[in-house]
């Protein structure tokens, strides 16, 4: 007589399923480890190399980014439709790359300006950064305690906000010595309503027949990131490109002194404020393509990759905004990111529209 086959622990502990009632076939279980999905993770191997579908679809709008028919808003629509599909193969590659992609970009710009317009945009903007900075940080912190936000996320999401997006967050943080979900909270809610203004501000500054001057300077003051800023401007046109990126990045030069206020407002002592040393290498590319006579036929080409490298960015970025990202945030921090979005937008627009 056979004797009877005692389960191993892994069999024990897991339940089988229930079977399907008479003359009915059990429905299969669906994950992503089955039809469809299994296919994509299924390793496969070609010139010697593993691969999955995955991947290779991944690599397919890479490419297509790099080509002429691409641009930032329809690099970011694919990164996003990516991430909320099958998901960002290379997570870790992509997250360590943007920020260095976004600088060397923004950089490259600085080939295609003038500074003497340049200087001009930056006294044209001058006013209206000082007092959207401090309007939204004062703002910031109404809003939040009345959220009942803890005081690292409100200002963090304020600071975001008030002066160049994820960049300032990623130096704030630091200086806060912010956890790691506080951190993610911020940035969430940031690259969320980024992904929202690349669209929408275009088509409301066109609505409005804003000239160039006054779009690009819109763009600079109410979107949050400098890779959404530079996209939004682009699609608008070159003049407004250049006042947007002029005037953002003097902004984005406000995160050494909040930085610092930050450390004695929250009684941070032996933190290290992270200065922003790309600018610098915006402003001199910028002056090379003024007084250089000799570098002025690499202008177009240093422009040309910048702007490749600017919509790559944003892929990275909407690839990296997958649904679990967006749900981790939560309502009260996408209240909070809202309002102050809004605040500042509208205010900035009618003055902008009634003054320059």
């Amino acid at each position: 007589m056979a004797l009877p086959v005692q389960p191993t622990p892994l069999q024990a502990s897991t339940p089988l399923p229930a079977p399907a009632p008479a003359g009915e076939t059990a429905a299969p279980e669906f994950n992503e480890t089955s039809g469809f999905f299994r296919h994509l993770h299924t390793p496969r191997v070609a010139f010697g190399q593993d691969f999955t579908l995955k991947q290779v679809v991944f690599v397919l709008f890479f490419v297509f980014c790099l080509t002429p028919w691409a641009s930032p808003p329809i690099a970011l629509a694919l990164g996003l439709l990516l991430a909320q599909t099958i998901g960002n193969p290379f997570t870790t590659q992509t997250k360590q790359a943007t920020a260095k992609l976004l600088q060397f970009s923004v950089i490259g710009l600085g080939f295609g300006m003038n500074a003497h317009a340049a200087v001009q945009a930056g006294k044209e903007g001058i006013l209206f950064t000082v007092v959207s900075i401090f309007g939204t940080l004062l703002l910031g912190l109404v809003v939040g305690r009345w959220l009942g936000l803890g005081k690292h996320v409100v200002h963090l999401i304020s600071c975001g906000t008030a002066i160049c997006g994820g960049s300032a967050i990623a130096a704030i943080g630091p200086v806060l010595r912010a956890k790691d979900e506080e951190m993610s909270v911020a940035l969430g809610t940031v690259f969320v309503l980024n992904a929202v203004a690349l669209f929408a501000f275009p088509p409301i500054g066109h609505a409005l027949a804003m000239t160039q001057n006054q779009f690009g300077l819109w763009c600079a003051i109410a979107i949050h990131d400098t890779s959404s800023v530079v996209g939004a401007a682009a699609a608008y046109g070159n003049q407004a490109l250049e006042v947007a990126t002029t005037v953002k990045l003097a902004r984005a030069l406000w995160i050494i002194p909040i930085s610092i206020g930050t450390a004695m407002l929250f009684k941070q002592k032996g933190v290290k404020v992270k200065i922003p040393y790309f600018i610098f290498g915006f402003i001199a590319a910028m002056l090379v393509n003024t007084f250089i006579p000799a570098a002025k036929p690499l202008g177009p080409v240093m422009v040309n990759l910048a702007k490749i490298g600017l919509t790559v960015t944003l892929f990275f970025i909407g690839a990296g905004l997958s649904a679990k990202v967006v749900r981790s945030v939560g309502i009260k921090p996408y209240v909070l990111g809202i309002l102050l979005w809004v605040v500042i937008s509208t205010g900035s627009l009618y003055v902008i529209l009634h003054t320059v």
